[in-house]
């Protein structure tokens, strides 16, 4: 028995409960850190370049969750990981103000165990959709959860925005300890006995040690391929992660809460753009998911080039820029999403929870040395340009890296023949 699409719909749940939580760390926080205790962006960079880099330990999530024959156990301890870490973080932005080293402290702490609870969570979710899902139905699920997760990231920058304004430490408290408790409670209740009638997983033949099956997955050439795919394309999507609310506030003016509001906007053009490629390409059969990408990708660099120049031009709105990068980013993002769902149940069975994590730990060295990277360049740049200027360089080099995406695209999906018209992706394995 495989997922049925109500499972689907409560798996994706989670999704957004984790959507809901981390997108606080990385905009919210990031934000308070620059502009209202006037850190330089490379510090909260650090902070969440540490939370990707503990993902490195994905593969190790994938290989116990595909070893130990029950997921949900790692879904629960990997939200409550998060939860905890996502308070922790809080309460470090707050002690950073009063006291600079315990409350770096405490944040690199903090950082870390939401690397960890989005490792083990996630992966093992990843997993058990990858593993449970019928292959007719592997992009469509991948379509529904991520549009899901997307959605939680949208409501939540929007609405917390809303109630940060006038910003305070208890206020931050508050809004930080009500998403996050609410999201545990919902993954929860979303995951509660969702195994129970399913098919079991194939047992190993063969058991190996974690590394050896790591290096059984790494030798197959479409999931290598596709490895190198995941850092370009992921360097490139989260340059800006860490820059956008500072940009904002430095150039624009804009408050924490409109700031944070703009990060809402912007995931909500994610949210469209994903549907378009979920009904045009999953239902419609409109196009392949590689078309999809390249497609993602070149008007990602189109729309950074935009958010460039509106700093250039005095009332030149924002807004519409940064809705479009995340309308192209969208775009890209569930059609590589859709590939990698259907690359995980190929090879060597009983591994999906690997694949997955493979590519997860891939992702998450390119959005940690990403938004890093950007960060870092942001600051040297300010140093000798002014602020529109500075940010913009940046947004330059991240257009180019999307646009070198879109070539590799072409070449490497082609060649490992990964990706297939998405109508044969539904109707046809």
């Amino acid at each position: 028995m495989t997922l049925g699409w109500g499972q689907i719909v409560r798996l994706g749940l989670v999704q957004m409960a984790i959507g809901a939580i981390v997108v606080l760390m990385t905009s919210t926080l990031n934000r308070l850190m620059v502009v209202e205790l006037a850190l330089p962006a490379v510090l909260p960079g650090f902070l969440v370049a540490l939370h990707y880099g503990v993902q490195l330990t994905r593969p190790h999530w994938g290989f116990r969750s595909d070893v130990g024959g029950a997921r949900t156990r790692w879904i629960h301890r990997g939200m409550a990981m998060l939860a905890a870490g996502a308070m922790a973080a809080a309460l470090g932005v707050i002690l950073i103000e009063r006291a600079f080293l315990p409350g770096l402290a405490l944040s690199v702490a903090a950082y870390g165990l939401i690397g960890l609870g989005v490792g083990a969570g996630g992966t093992s979710l990843l997993a058990l959709l990858a593993s449970a899902t019928h292959p007719r139905r592997r992009a469509a699920a991948a379509t529904i959860t991520w549009l899901m997760m997307i959605l939680g990231i949208a409501l939540t920058a929007g609405v917390a925005g809303s109630f940060l304004d006038p910003y305070g430490p208890l206020r931050l408290i508050a809004v930080v300890g009500t998403v996050s408790g609410g999201a545990l409670v919902v993954s929860i209740l979303a995951v509660w006995r969702i195994e129970r009638g399913l098919a079991p997983p194939e047992p190993d033949p063969v058991p190996v040690p974690f590394a050896e099956g790591l290096a059984e997955i790494w030798a197959e050439p479409a999931a290598r391929a596709f490895t190198f795919f995941v850092f370009l394309s992921m360097t490139a999507f989260f340059m800006q992660e860490l820059i956008l609310e500072p940009y904002a506030g430095l150039v624009f003016g804009m408050t924490p809460g409109e700031s944070t509001a703009l990060s809402g906007a912007q995931n909500g053009g994610v949210f469209v753009g994903m549907l378009i490629v979920g009904i045009a390409a999953t239902g419609l059969g409109l196009g392949s998911l590689r078309a999809w990408v390249v497609a993602g990708c070149t008007g990602s660099a189109l729309a950074l080039c935009a958010l460039m120049a509106v700093g250039q031009i005095e009332g030149a709105p924002l807004v519409p820029a940064v809705v479009a990068l995340g309308l192209f980013n969208g775009m890209f993002a569930v059609a590589a999403i859709g590939s990698m769902m259907a690359l995980a149940g190929r090879g060597r069975g009983g591994r999906e929870g690997t694949r997955m994590g493979l590519w997860g730990a891939a992702q998450a060295i390119a959005a940690g040395f990403g938004g890093l990277a950007g960060a870092g360049a942001a600051d040297l740049m300010r140093l000798r340009l002014p602020d529109a200027d500075a940010f913009g360089a940046v947004f330059l080099i991240e257009a180019a890296l999307f646009a070198a995406a879109a070539l590799m695209a072409l070449r490497i999906m082609d060649d490992a023949r990964a990706v297939r018209p998405a109508g044969a992706l539904v109707a046809g394995e």
